[in-house]
């Protein structure tokens, strides 16, 4: 299996807007990369006032500079890892998915590059992280909190001793889906 069966599984069409206005939006970048299939993700510093230590996605709220929802993922991730995309580096997205704390709705946005160096964490990020996709996705369980059970059927992923949760959880459901369906897992 190569990058251009992860680029053609996920290849979408680009509606980077959502029409419910109840929320506040915001959107991601799921990037993944390189011959051994890897993700990007980061892990926010345990002192910031909204999801603290939590492991995430590159990506924010939207900005009134921010032409649509994607212009918000590139900037984003631009600005939390250093990584300069273009909207031709981005090849899809999923679902949105509503944060269960926040309030936010989440449009997560999918590149797929051959391959990664040179990111850079600024301050809302502790550390970058560089996780095997197709392992990571098999660690997909039930999230047994009652807490995060209040508003949809939840999931945790794993990766070293690090638990992923909520809303970046939902996001990679919907990648373990499209993966389980094509028999990559």
């Amino acid at each position: 299996m190569g990058l251009d069966v992860i680029r053609k599984l996920l290849a979408t069409d680009i509606y980077p807007n959502i029409d419910d206005y109840t929320t506040k939006h915001s959107a991601v970048m799921i990037i993944l990369y390189g011959p051994e299939y890897r993700m990007v993700m980061t892990e926010k510093p345990k002192t910031l006032a909204l999801h603290a230590g939590e492991i995430s996605f590159p990506g924010g709220k939207m900005s009134p500079s921010d032409s649509d929802l994607l212009d918000t993922a590139i900037r984003e991730t631009a600005e939390e890892i250093s990584l300069c995309l273009s909207r031709d580096d981005v090849i899809g997205q999923l679902k949105p998915v509503t944060t269960l704390n926040s309030g936010f709705s989440i449009l997560p946005f999918v590149a797929v590059l051959d391959e990664m160096s040179g990111l850079k964490p600024n301050e809302e990020v502790q550390e970058i992280l560089h996780i095997p996709v197709v392992p990571f996705l098999k660690t997909m369980s039930p999230d047994t909190d009652p807490h995060h059970h209040s508003l949809s059927e939840m999931y945790v992923f794993s990766y070293r001793s690090k638990t992923v949760w909520g809303a970046s959880a939902r996001i990679l459901k919907q990648m373990t889906d499209i993966f389980m369906q094509n028999k990559l897992i």
